[in-house]
């Protein structure tokens, strides 16, 4: 399968994101999670050991039942824009 000019952007969010050393809001990472999880099909219940931050990441992923995945690249590149560019 060929990468497109959106998937090789969103491979390179990613990876902005991962190597960032800094730590990031807390709704901003449940956004980038719910979106990167939508982007990639991945329908992995949320795993974490405590039930809080399950309940968190699988609101998030509600929020986004309907977007498409290529829908979800382009956000999640939007939020990893606006955060280096704004802070926010």
């Amino acid at each position: 399968m060929e990468r497109t000019d959106l998937d090789i952007e969103f491979d390179d969010a990613v990876e902005r994101i991962n190597s960032f050393k800094e730590p990031f809001p807390a709704d901003l990472l449940l956004r980038l999670y719910a979106y990167y999880k939508k982007a990639t099909n991945n329908y992995e219940r949320p795993n974490s050991s405590k039930p809080i931050i399950n309940a968190f990441k699988t609101n998030a992923l509600f929020q986004v039942k309907n977007v498409t995945p290529d829908e979800a690249k382009r956000i999640y590149i939007d939020l990893v824009n606006n955060y280096f560019l704004y802070g926010k």
